[in-house]
């Protein structure tokens, strides 16, 4: 496990790549820090078909930034540098991608690699979670999963997908505060599945937002809410 390439700054952000060895594979991961340092930290989970520094994602870590909160994101199982083949325009392969390298599992196992990685170098601080689509996907299982994630934005995900038995499995174990996004026109994740998923977390502290548009239209003022979001939460 090792940083792969020297602190970059970009504005008030300083960039950096690492890789870990995590089973028997490779995940490639990024790390975004204020330069004045962090006392927080989100994990961020990306789409499917797209990767770590999907440009949303970098723009959620901007924002994240801007609040003094610092940013991690890995890119998920048959995405990103993961894979040498591109296959984007292919959606309907996203089911055998997830499952490459072993699905929900070693989703959960590689973010806590990633998580333990960052804090042995940083330190431990209040976390949170910040996922939609495939980054729920990803997000539920590893908030459920890891006690040291205490604040998860969700949604744009249901009971729907190649890993929905998973997500059913451990939705209730999600007990942290929970924002969840609904798109309510979405051509891709039904929104009764994305209704029922809700429904199945185990948190009393939940609530959802519900916008018009497809999968891909959440308003940009929630995006800019879920952060608010998660700073208030992860405290001063």
């Amino acid at each position: 496990m090792s940083w792969t390439t020297e602190a970059c700054q970009q504005s008030d952000m300083v960039e950096r790549d690492f890789l870990l060895e995590v089973d028997d594979h490779k995940v490639p991961g990024v790390y975004w820090q204020p330069v004045t340092g962090a006392q927080r930290l989100v994990l961020l989970g990306h789409g499917g078909t797209t990767h770590k520094k999907v440009e949303y994602i970098a723009q959620v870590a901007t924002m994240l930034g801007q609040r003094g909160i610092a940013a991690l994101a890995i890119d998920g199982p048959g995405h990103g540098a993961r894979v040498a083949e591109r296959w984007e325009d292919d959606p309907t392969r996203f089911p055998a991608m997830w499952h490459s390298e072993g699905g929900t599992q070693t989703v959960i196992r590689d973010w806590a690699a990633a998580l333990d990685f960052i804090e042995a170098e940083q330190g431990q601080r209040p976390t949170g979670w910040w996922g939609l689509s495939m980054g729920t996907m990803m997000g539920l299982p590893v908030t459920a999963s890891d006690p040291r994630i205490t604040v998860a934005l969700l949604g744009l995900m249901g009971t729907w997908g190649p890993n929905s038995d998973d997500l059913r499995r451990l939705a209730e174990k999600v007990t942290c505060p929970v924002r969840f996004l609904v798109q309510w026109d979405d051509e891709v994740v039904p929104r009764d599945d994305c209704f029922e998923l809700f429904g199945l977390l185990g948190t009393r502290k939940k609530t959802m937002h519900v916008n018009p548009g497809a999968h891909a239209e959440v308003p940009a003022f929630e995006i800019a809410g879920s952060v608010a979001y998660l700073d208030r939460h992860l405290g001063a």
